[in-house]
């Protein structure tokens, strides 16, 4: 039964996003006006000629989003639809880069140009070869299998750091009772070991380091009474975490997957309502100095393009697009 009534609350909000962004239309004013300025920080950021674009839609609960600048390509998940799409800037085109994908989640890309994704259905990390394999990362820690990797990101020094909630492998089938808390894991580029970089975190989602890999930030999905974005200091040469606090308290709102830019400004995944739907973006001091309201939640985020200044923006049925004054932080 409770699985049965996680599918119809999750079929409800699809259905809800659905309506949500039906009569969406570009804005055909400048500034646009669905990039709101909520503090003076903000005003630097935002392009006075640039408008929220919807360059992908039709699909089934979008996340994970990666930029291939070799290939001018972003990839992404379609959850629900059991596959990753490939959107090119230059053509504007829409294609299948995998199906099935084992309803893949996050993406990432490592230090050698190759793609790295968290799939639910085998609860495993993998990572994509150049020649089209694909090769299992980590399905197990401490002999006990994982739960839903969710989300990925990548470190310099090329180690893989991932978060490993109980969320369910995909939703056509009940997850197996969890054995293992909430984590967040790190594999070590030499050895390919795994170890533990953030224990028992409740719901352990979208996941970034500053700019500098001195800071990990990461969403607690299931704090109670509110969402939580966290952060840990990043200690022992980029090995393990120290000193985790509160860095901001979500209130109503759902944070999800977010990054920063090089300033070390989070701009975050955003919903669940007309109110809230869209993107946050928060100072390195906690504070809202930004907001990009979209008609749909949005799940996940990364910065694309020639210069790293087009924000992508996976939300429940499309993806979005905005040129910002900044650039992404990292290189993958």
């Amino acid at each position: 039964m409770i699985a049965r009534r996680g599918l119809l609350a999750g079929a409800a909000l699809l259905g809800a996003a659905r309506a949500a962004g039906a009569g969406w239309e570009p804005s055909q004013r400048v500034p646009d006006p669905a990039v709101e300025v909520l503090d003076p920080a903000f005003a630097k950021y935002r392009i006075a000629s640039a408008t929220v674009e919807r360059v992908a839609t039709g699909l089934r609960w979008a996340e994970g989003p990666v930029w291939f600048g070799d290939m001018g390509a972003l990839l992404f998940s379609d959850v629900v639809n059991d596959r990753i799409l490939r959107w090119d800037e230059a053509s504007n085109a829409l294609t299948v880069f995998r199906k099935p994908s084992s309803y893949s989640n996050g993406n990432t890309r490592d230090r050698q140009g190759r793609l790295v994704t968290c799939q639910h259905k085998t609860r495993s990390v993998t990572r994509t070869e150049h020649d089209g394999s694909i090769t299992t990362l980590l399905d197990q820690f401490d002999g006990k299998p994982l739960n839903s990797p969710n989300d990925v990101i990548c470190h310099s020094d090329g180690a893989i750091w991932f978060t490993d909630p109980a969320f369910g492998p995909n939703p056509h089938e009940s997850m197996a009772a969890p054995e293992l808390p909430g984590n967040v894991y790190r594999i070590d580029p030499a050895t390919g070991q795994a170890s533990l970089a953030v224990a028992g975190v409740a719901g352990p989602n979208g996941l970034a380091f500053s700019p500098d890999e001195s800071k990990l930030y990461v969403i607690e999905a299931r704090a109670k009474p509110n969402r939580l974005i966290r952060v840990y200091d990043v200690v022992e040469n980029g090995t393990k975490t120290a000193n985790g606090r509160v860095f901001y308290d979500a209130g109503t709102g759902t944070p999800d997957g977010f990054r920063l830019d090089v300033d070390g400004n989070l701009w975050c995944g955003w919903g669940m309502s007309e109110a809230e739907d869209g993107v946050l973006i928060l100072s390195p001091q906690a504070k809202p100095i930004g907001r990009i309201r979209l008609p749909e939640r949005c799940a996940n985020l990364c910065f694309g393009g020639l210069n790293r200044n087009l924000l992508l923006m996976t939300a429940s049925h499309s993806v979005y697009a905005l040129y910002v004054n900044t650039r992404g932080a990292g290189t993958c």
